[in-house]
């Protein structure tokens, strides 16, 4: 099936940058005419992962064409540093201008408020209505979505709240798609926005650009035939999809806190200083723009969310990772930074998959994997370093690399989970594929070694949705038709009993309880595992 593609980058580019940017200075050629790329196979109907959006996989397109593609420098997104256009205050909930977590002071693993048996169908015991996502919160509220419906079931009262009509982005029509737990009484929301297609009053304008109020006449690429001005009407395009913040108010409600848009971005001035580079965050009559690139916020590429998930333990205690059709994006309280992705490139394209697998290593190092490439990266302390291409600021273990001995590298391999067991080991879950042990090589080679994990059962775990490493060294395994099964710490294949459901929609291990918690949302409702 042929058709376009969301936004990516393209320019002279290497296959390591990893970050999508642009600058305000013009492309040295006029963009392609039609973006596409072809998908072998399949159709664009909904993945098994979430219930909005398309299963597309792949991104592709024409970028603003920095000779590096690891975005703008100090003087191009709008000059904007702590001290300005609102800068980045103590106020955000944990006082984040890039120091340390929100999630304070780490008190160590409790048994948690929830029950200790080994199964509990919470589903059944807390009398769930349909949940098609799920989350856990620092004070153990575990956070529910159901299409527009978001709920909590709150640690204090035990008892499930709900919303009674759509909030955020909901009320706006935009389905959702995932949710992760925040600090205490916080959640983020992840939803679904279309692809942009050229627009045909901006004929020659990258898909993904938005001319801002103040800026000069704008010329598409060098020797362009004319330049575009600001349009209140492409302005709007910013509140698209993304992220909303919400959290329980003081009478127990699920409120609206913010549509994520708060960009922080470290970089240097012209004498080498740092600074904290915000970009705007009110433009004309819109005071929230929502997730934009940090690096220039004139490209919004991150408009569909696919994946999270929340950092439950190590130096990074708290962030919160949002996979979308275009990148990983991380988020610190109300801030973020966007964004940073695996590539390859096509005629000098960047094809940056549509993010479903996330994980995060035994090290806190962040795994990242797309349909059709993955990597590794070990995050610093300062989330406005995350879209820093600089090998020597955010260490990568994997720079963009596949496995040859599955697919070839412009081939989808469909990857829906990575995790790393307590051994160092490293697996893949592929939608198609089944699971593959990982074993890494050089960060830059593109072309790393994989195994598939075969035993008398392998079949039954070929068609995967979901992988959660625990504490005792064992590989959860959600599969689409066959349930949950676990790789134990010894390499055996067996199937979990005790877990209503064929096919599991996601697994959310939390170890910040003793016993450790591992969520299992399946089709048939929600358990809860314990001391396995």
């Amino acid at each position: 099936m042929i058709r376009r593609l969301l936004g990516a980058c393209i320019g002279v580019v290497v296959v390591t940058a990893w970050a999508c940017g642009g600058s305000d200075n013009p492309v040295p050629t006029p963009p392609p005419g039609d973006d596409i790329d072809e998908r072998p196979g399949t159709d664009a109907g909904p993945d098994a992962g979430g219930d909005a959006g398309t299963d597309a996989g792949g991104d592709a397109g024409t970028d603003a064409g920095t000779d590096t593609d690891a975005g703008t420098d100090a003087g191009t997104d709008a000059g904007t540093d702590a001290g300005t256009d609102g800068g980045t205050t103590g106020g955000t909930d944990g006082g984040t201008t890039d120091g340390g977590t929100d999630a304070g002071t780490d008190p160590g693993p409790t048994t948690g408020p929830w029950p200790t048996d080994s199964v509990v169908d919470y589903t059944k015991t807390y009398g769930l209505s349909k949940v098609k996502a799920v989350g856990v919160d620092a004070a153990h509220n575990i956070w529910l979505l159901n299409g527009a419906t978001i709920g909590v079931l709150r640690a204090d009262t035990k008892r499930a709240t709900w919303t009674t009509s759509p909030i955020g982005q909901a009320s706006a029509g935009y389905s959702s798609t995932v949710i992760c737990g925040g600090s205490q009484g916080r959640a983020y929301v992840g939803y679904y926005a279309d692809d942009l297609r050229q627009d045909p009053e901006y004929p020659l304008l990258h898909t993904n650009y938005i001319i801002s109020k103040g800026d000069p006449c704008y010329y598409p690429y060098q020797g362009a035939p004319e330049c575009y001005e600001y349009s209140h009407r492409r302005l709007q395009i910013y509140r698209d999809g993304d992220v909303d913040a919400v959290r329980l108010d003081t009478g127990g409600q699920i409120v609206l806190e913010e549509h994520l848009h708060q960009s922080i971005r470290n970089t240097k001035d012209e004498q080498g200083n740092t600074r904290v580079q915000t970009g705007p965050r009110k433009i004309d009559d819109l005071d929230n723009l929502g997730i934009r690139n940090s690096n220039d916020h004139h490209y919004d590429e991150d408009r569909a969310i696919y994946s999270c998930v929340t950092v439950m333990q190590g130096a990074n205690k708290g962030d919160v990772y949002v996979g979308s059709n275009h990148g990983v994006t991380r988020i610190r309280g109300l801030e973020y930074n966007a964004h940073r992705h695996p590539v390859w490139l096509k005629d000098g394209s960047q094809m940056a998959g549509y993010t479903y697998g996330l994980g995060i290593a035994q090290d806190g190092d962040v795994l990242i994997g797309n349909e059709w490439m993955f990597g590794i990266v070990t995050p610093t302390p300062g989330i406005g370093d995350w879209d820093n291409t600089s090998k020597t600021v955010n260490k990568m273990k994997v720079e963009s690399a596949y496995l040859p001995a599955l697919n070839g590298l412009s081939e989808f391999d469909y990857w829906r989970g990575f995790q790393q067991t307590t051994d160092g080991t490293y697996y893949l879950g592929s939608k198609q594929y089944g699971l593959w042990q990982l074993t890494v090589g050089r960060a830059a080679d593109q072309a790393q070694e994989g195994t598939p994990v075969k035993s008398e059962q392998s079949d039954a775990v070929q068609n995967i949705n979901a992988l959660a490493a625990t504490g005792d060294g064992s590989l959860f395994i959600g599969t689409e038709k066959s349930g949950l099964w676990r790789l134990t710490p010894q390499k055996t294949l067996e199937k979990v009993t005790g877990v209503k459901g064929s096919q599991v929609l996601q697994l959310v291990y939390d170890p910040r309880v003793k016993p450790a918690m591992l969520y299992v949302l399946t089709n048939d409702g929600l358990t809860v595992l314990r001391d396995y």
